[in-house]
């Protein structure tokens, strides 16, 4: 059996494990939250490192892009030279690609449309995405500067972004990691700010913990475009009035993994290291493995024999089967 293990800077209530069969192979997922203590992250990773397929880093980030500029976070590197023979993933290669897939498959089905006003809360760890949902026609709104740095100062397009990234970058990417994004114990607070941004929005995407974190209580009929949320983060956006959940990786077990996990599965049915995998590459494993969004009309979502709940999947099911481990 493959293992790919996410060492998470985030809480470890939010810890999770399952078992997938794709492609006739068994891969065990699993994600381990560190509470925000760096060391001891670093120190799991080094015991990991050449016991399992690929390692995930969950709650921060390796690299940044805005435009054709990646910046690499010093932490985020930090933490993966702690791994000598497992490669070391933070899901930015799958953002990059698999998103923009999402965003058409989205716009395909009427759910992303020209016109509509979108509020992403961080681009630069979501560059792709940023792109994608701009290329649609969307009117976009980049919170980086409002969520990441708390400047009252919303961004309304790709240049705007991209000339205050070439400042302000290279300048964070030096801070300590849990100046500029919620982890540990944070990220089960929530703090609302600059609720006009998210009130003139008809969609609001990019990362869950901070649009957890910053949303205001009221987020009637509003798509969310996200990843990694559990059960109580959709009984929590159920409870704020939110319309339809979309999550740009599918559920496994009961909730969505990371995308840092997601770049892990691929780069372990691949057996090479990541920075080999060429772009076409990832697009052809996405498409053998049937990726798809999930997605969740989470104000009439209908409960079924168990406490379960339905889930809609655009273009069928994906070829894969799951199963809780113990």
């Amino acid at each position: 059996m493959k293992r790919v293990v996410s060492i998470s800077l985030g809480s470890s209530k939010r810890d999770h494990r399952a078992e997938v069969e794709i492609l006739g192979k068994r891969i065990q997922l699993e994600r381990r939250g560190m509470d925000g203590d760096f060391s001891r992250a670093f120190n799991a990773i080094r015991a990991l490192d050449g016991q399992v397929d690929a390692i995930g880093l969950g709650g921060i980030d390796l690299y940044l892009r805005a435009g054709s500029r990646r910046y690499t976070l010093r932490d985020g590197r930090r933490l993966a030279e702690a791994a000598r023979r497992s490669p070391v993933v933070d899901g930015s290669h799958l953002k990059d690609n698999w998103e923009q897939q999402v965003v058409e498959t989205l716009a395909a089905d009427g759910l992303i449309r020209p016109g509509q006003r979108v509020l992403l809360v961080c681009a630069v760890d979501r560059y792709g995405l940023a792109e994608a949902l701009v290329r649609q026609g969307c009117q976009v709104t980049f919170g980086d500067l409002m969520f990441g740095c708390g400047l009252p100062v919303p961004l309304r397009s790709l240049q705007a972004l991209n000339q205050f990234s070439r400042v302000i970058i290279p300048v964070i990417s030096q801070l300590p990691f849990q100046w500029i994004y919620p982890t540990g114990s944070r990220q089960e607070q929530m703090n609302p700010r600059f609720p006009h941004v998210f009130r003139e929005a008809e969609v609001v995407a990019g990362d869950f913990h901070f649009i957890r974190r910053y949303m205001p209580a009221d987020m009637r009929g509003k798509i969310v475009l996200t990843n990694t949320v559990t059960a109580a983060d959709v009984q929590l956006l159920r409870e704020r009035g939110v319309d339809t959940l979309i999550t740009t990786t599918p559920e496994l077990g009961g909730r969505s993994f990371g995308t840092n996990v997601m770049e892990g599965l691929l780069v372990a049915l691949a057996e090479r290291k990541p920075e080999a995998i060429t772009p076409e590459e990832y697009r052809h494993w996405l498409a053998r493995i049937g990726f798809q969004p999930r997605v969740e009309q989470v104000s009439s979502r209908r409960a079924t024999a168990g406490g379960r709940h339905e889930t809609i999947c655009l273009h069928h099911s994906s070829p894969y089967r799951c199963g809780h481990s113990p």
